[in-house]
């Protein structure tokens, strides 16, 4: 058995991210979110592509009926008032999915961000939405707002 060393707090904080599930850039969302924007405890929707499910690509329809239950659900249960959608630099599922490759791979990743955020405004009907591009910089990640 293991347990963890960090205390259990049973307050929500009404937000969730929606994120790639790239496992290279996992700690840097977290570590963002957690202290870049103050979510501590955020609700993660995370899959391959994270926002992408959610800007009318064909490729990944299956997976964006998914993600608005997913939504539903947590604006009914767990209260959500706010989404930050996250699209990162070098992301798999736009050059292997979609066959972009830069520099316009990280421009339909920013246009997405804009498609996405309208959608789950739709879908929601969630104001606060929020969209940032994750850029690797001398082996750093450094978080940039895009206006959604």
């Amino acid at each position: 058995m293991y347990e963890s060393r960090v205390h259990y707090d049973f307050e929500r904080i009404h937000a969730a991210a929606i994120y790639c599930s790239d496992g290279r850039v996992g700690e840097h969302f977290d570590d963002f979110l957690t202290h870049g924007l103050q979510l501590p405890r955020y609700d993660r929707v995370t899959l391959p592509g994270g926002p992408a499910c959610l800007a009318g690509h064909p490729e990944a329809t299956i997976q964006e009926s998914g993600v608005v239950d997913e939504l539903h659900f947590l604006v009914e249960v767990h209260q959500l008032k706010r989404v930050v959608l996250i699209a990162h630099q070098g992301c798999a599922f736009y050059a292997s999915r979609l066959g972009l490759s830069e520099p316009r791979l990280e421009l339909v990743q920013r246009a997405d961000l804009v498609r996405s955020a309208a959608y789950v405004h739709r879908v929601t009907k969630l104001d606060a939405i929020e969209g940032y591009f994750a850029r690797i910089v001398d082996g750093k990640v450094q978080f940039e707002s895009v206006q959604v």
